[in-house]
């Protein structure tokens, strides 16, 4: 470890692996809403040109070299900030004299100076709006900077005032926007400290696009009423209970040991402050969790942030109101720059209707004699996540028959089949039959060409004009689940977006088409692109058969 340390190795080719997997991550990440809010929250808390409020770019990334790592390690690893935390079954004195052995060679040098900005609140509650286009859920977060270090007196009470707000599933925050409401698959809150300046409270949560408004008024709702009203016994209780048995939980791990020993070396706490941790945490009183409450979060002073899609959401946002007062608007670019207020969705040229738009998409990728000579599809596909391989195999009949698994190094994790009017879905070994209306959903779906059996039913509706990766687009409503996307100007499907029903809870599953090519005269895109989280996974065609491969016992 010493070694290693003081005399780094730096080469160049290890800097430029490393530079271009870093590279390589923000692109993967550049459309990713729940990345952009996060980077966008501590960008407009701290000042982007700060230490807490910085964030990588392409350009900045660009900008360092070698040299620049290098001169960065020999200012900063210094041995007067080092500290040396040993946990185990040691003698002191031995391993005092083999870090003196070890570390003696190591010199000192100038020390340099902590990061002197400073942020502050803003004057008044105000909303800062992200556009993303590509947005299928708002990233919502209500947030405050705070003065809060761990030797504070109201420290612990501040904690446990978070806990019971946003701490976790039996908190207020996700018992208000998730179990009663539905907006959300979860809503938290955290609440930072620091020694060295302003750390941030967060309120956050993905909510649907449609409720993005009356979810923003639901945090501020949640987190006035914490402030104005006593707490109850039950909550107080429950929450010290929760504390308490992380905290003992936590006992069991050497590292927790090393923590708190560097926690008291470097954060000035009393000697015995982990000895009496439990104590004082029994000490809290319903009137210092309020109280704390109070202090730290600033509803006054709270910036809203919102990260989504304008055209679904602002004029809705625009109207929200709190204690009967307006909310004013900011709208900042995705990296945290003051922009103009997005344009909102074009009108929808004179004579286009969803018939023509489904027509223009059948002739651009063969016509309509071409897709009904397709008796049967294969379509196989991989993608990469996290270092590992994932496959996808899509098998289609003109019997309304439907297959589609998803496998990762060589074990199936999912399976979907249809068959006419039956059929189930398994997950990890798990199986289960299709619900009613799964199997009215995927009477459509099945169908080789979906389109084709859009275009007969003559109920899909154009909804509006907007835009995916730049370029106007058509919007459909094809089904109770799914909108379609079909670029402008070559007729082609460019995104699709599927409402995903699970745990009583719903949300939009995005996937992206590009990468055209002809197997046997009809166009089939080659790139599929999907999200689940700030995660994109790409999956990449490797094989198309027509007319090929496909019995009845695939989709038995």
């Amino acid at each position: 470890m010493a070694d290693a340390a003081i005399y780094p190795n730096f080469t160049q080719e290890e800097f430029e692996t490393e530079q271009a997997k870093e590279k390589e991550n923000l692109k993967s990440t550049e459309k990713s809403v729940a990345r952009t809010a996060a980077v966008i929250s501590q960008g407009l808390a701290y000042g982007k040109n700060t230490a807490k409020g910085e964030f990588e770019t392409q350009e900045t990334l660009d900008n360092v070299n070698l040299q620049d790592v290098k001169d960065f390690y020999a200012k900063t690893w210094t041995p007067q900030n080092a500290y040396l935390v040993v946990v185990g079954d040691v003698k002191y004195r031995k391993i005092k004299k083999q870090v003196k052995k070890d570390f003696g060679g190591w010199e000192k040098t100038v020390a340099p100076e902590g990061d002197k900005s400073s942020a502050s609140n803003i004057d008044q509650m105000a909303i800062n709006f992200v556009d993303m286009p590509n947005a299928v859920q708002s990233e919502i977060a209500v947030e405050n900077l705070v003065d809060l270090k761990m030797g504070d007196p109201d420290y612990l009470p501040a904690l446990i005032a978070n806990q019971i707000l946003g701490g976790g599933g039996e908190a207020r925050l996700f018992q208000n926007l998730r179990e009663d409401k539905g907006y959300t698959y979860g809503a938290y809150s955290r609440l930072g400290s620091s020694k060295y300046g302003s750390s941030l409270f967060k309120a956050s949560a993905s909510v649907r696009n449609m409720v993005t408004d009356s979810s923003v008024v639901a945090f501020l709702e949640e987190i006035q009423k914490f402030r104005n009203e006593p707490i109850s016994d039950e909550d107080l209780k429950n929450a010290k209970a929760r504390y308490i048995g992380s905290f003992v939980r936590s006992l069991e791990q050497p590292s927790t040991i090393a923590r708190f020993a560097l926690n008291i070396e470097t954060q000035d706490l009393p000697e015995d402050y982990y000895k009496n941790y439990l104590s004082r945490i029994n000490a809290i009183t319903k009137e210092q969790v309020q109280e704390a409450a109070n202090n730290y979060f600033m509803l006054d002073n709270a910036r809203i942030v919102v990260v989504g899609k304008a055209g679904d959401v602002l004029e809705n946002l625009k109207k929200v109101q709190f204690n009967g007062k307006s909310i004013p608007i900011t709208y900042y670019d995705t990296e945290a720059n003051k922009t103009e207020e997005p344009k909102m969705n074009a009108e929808v040229p004179e004579g286009v209707t969803a018939e023509s738009v489904l027509q223009n998409y059948v002739d651009a990728i063969g016509g309509k004699d071409k897709l009904e000579s397709v008796k049967s599809l294969v379509i196989k596909a991989g993608a990469t996540i996290q270092g590992q391989q994932l496959d996808m195999t899509l098998k289609k009949s003109d019997k309304n028959q439907f297959m589609q698994e998803v496998s990762m190094m060589g074990n199936v994790m999912s399976k979907q089949v249809f068959n006419s009017d039956t059929g189930y879905v398994m997950f990890q070994g798990q199986k289960m039959d299709l619900k009613p209306e799964q199997v009215d959903a995927l009477k459509a779906e099945a169908h080789v060409f979906p389109e084709l059996s859009f275009l007969e039913r003559g109920n899909a509706t154009l909804e509006r004009m907007d835009e995916v990766n730049g370029k106007p687009v058509y919007v459909l409503k094809v089904t109770d689940k799914k909108t379609a996307f079909y670029d402008t100007e070559s007729g082609l499907k460019v995104k699709e977006e599927n409402i995903v029903e699970a745990n009583g809870q719903s949300r939009t599953q995005p996937m992206e088409y590009s990468d055209y090519q002809a197997v046997d005269g009809i166009m089939f895109p080659y790139m599929m692109a999907t999200s689940f989280g700030s995660q994109k996974i790409e999956f990449k065609v490797s094989d198309i058969k027509v007319n090929k491969d496909v019995s009845d016992a695939d989709f038995e």
